[in-house]
């Protein structure tokens, strides 16, 4: 059985419980504190002490905790998984022309009726109702299969204007950037993000930070870029223009355009991909607008990694708030302290989940057995409240794992 190291004082291993306690109810999906505290049989706190070497407090002591923990010490945690996978190369073969593709979007996370604490955000209805939104801007490392890994976190603040999305939006986005680049000073980036980021601030910031940026690109956004791309458009056609078909079912096209000049200050690249389906007239259409340079060979995949953008909302804010994490219940709902913290642990188990349920071997454990991940992780929760887990069993099982593979 594990045992406490008397190295370590008590009190460093009381915060590790309360943080790991709080992790839990985030990596087991029990969706609030009433839930996890279920889980607290004596068996599951056996084994769980078998496997982690730590004691389950509960819940109501990691709330008290969280109320008083500095938001940006679980914050530190999560960058510190994020360059331990960075060193380790777990995201290398996903990277993008040797750079790791990073989406921003924000997305809405409490609603009040009442001010939940000082400076959140809030909307006035037409008939003088005031609505409090606490809300996010996100970024993610996102891949191709399907991570969608929090890297930073910037919560809108009362001076946003809420009731424009492109202006809160582009303030939180200063703040974020100025925090992506403390946090991860030598880190290759390409930003990927939607239709609002197209602008002069948002160039200047990459520029400036030296990242690359793809970004979906709307007809009629920054005008003169328009009006210079429709006017190169039918020149470079027949030179820029590819088609191919990978798939019975549609056929794909694309057309770019480089060197488009903005305000005499940016050199900007155009490309367009079109989806047309084989057994319809329906079409699907992407533009993008980027810095990077566009030629025959890397046109497909600028266009891919731009498409990609979308992994953010389904593989990340979509899966936190409907499958299992519960994003938008309000684990704390007038402490901003605690509000926080709850907001970083979900993302620190939901990187670990991601770890394990992408991972080969588990993929194909669960095809083979035909469970979903959420049949296997209640299958796991009932073998840890029910069977005996013993030590040796947990380190025979770490050793013969030698390399994880996704």
């Amino acid at each position: 059985m594990n045992t406490i190291p008397d190295h370590r004082s008590r009190r460093t291993y009381q915060v590790a419980e309360i943080i790991m306690a709080g992790l839990m109810m985030f990596v087991f999906k029990r969706g609030s504190k009433n839930n996890t505290n279920q889980l607290f049989t004596p068996n599951f706190e056996k084994n769980y002490f078998t496997i982690f070497g730590l004691r389950l407090p509960v819940m109501a002591s990691v709330h008290q905790f969280l109320e008083n923990l500095p938001a940006k010490e679980i914050e530190r945690i999560k960058h510190t998984l994020i360059h331990i996978l960075i060193e380790k190369r777990v995201l290398e073969k996903f990277r993008f022309n040797k750079q790791y593709v990073v989406a921003v979007d924000g997305t809405g996370v409490f609603s009040f009726d009442e001010e939940p604490f000082e400076g959140c955000p809030y909307k006035t209805s037409k008939n003088g109702k005031k609505t409090w939104q606490a809300g996010v801007l996100e970024a993610k490392i996102i891949c191709s299969n399907g991570f969608s890994i929090s890297m930073e976190t910037e919560w809108y603040q009362n001076s946003d204007n809420i009731e424009d999305k492109q202006d809160c939006e582009l303030k939180a986005f200063k703040r974020l950037s100025a925090k992506l680049k403390k946090n991860y000073p030598r880190m290759a980036l390409t930003i990927v993000a939607d239709s609002l980021y197209p602008n002069e601030t948002f160039f200047k910031i990459c520029n400036d930070n030296k990242w690359n940026y793809i970004l979906t690109f709307k007809d009629g956004t920054l005008k003169s870029i328009w009006h210079e791309i429709n006017s190169l458009y039918p020149i470079e056609e027949k030179q820029n223009k590819q088609l191919r078909v990978t798939d019975i079912k549609y056929k794909e096209e694309t057309m770019y355009l480089n060197n488009i000049e903005y305000k005499e200050k940016y050199l900007l690249y155009w490309c367009e991909y079109i989806r047309k389906y084989s057994k319809s007239d329906k079409q699907d259409r992407f533009v993008h607008l980027t810095n990077i340079n566009i030629n025959h060979s890397n046109v497909w995949e600028v266009s891919y990694y731009g498409r990609l953008r979308w992994k953010i909302e389904n593989e990340g804010f979509n899966t936190q708030k409907k499958q299992g994490y519960n994003l938008e219940h309000k684990y704390a709902e007038k402490n901003f302290n605690a509000m926080q913290n709850y907001y970083q642990l979900l993302q620190i188990g939901h990187l670990i989940n991601q770890l394990t349920e992408k991972l080969e071997s588990v993929k194909a454990k669960i095809k083979t057995a035909q469970l979903t991940i959420k049949a296997m992780l209640e299958d796991t929760v009932a073998v840890m409240k029910k069977e005996v887990i013993e030590h040796q069993t947990v380190l025979e099982q770490l050793e013969s794992t030698k390399q994880l593979r996704y």
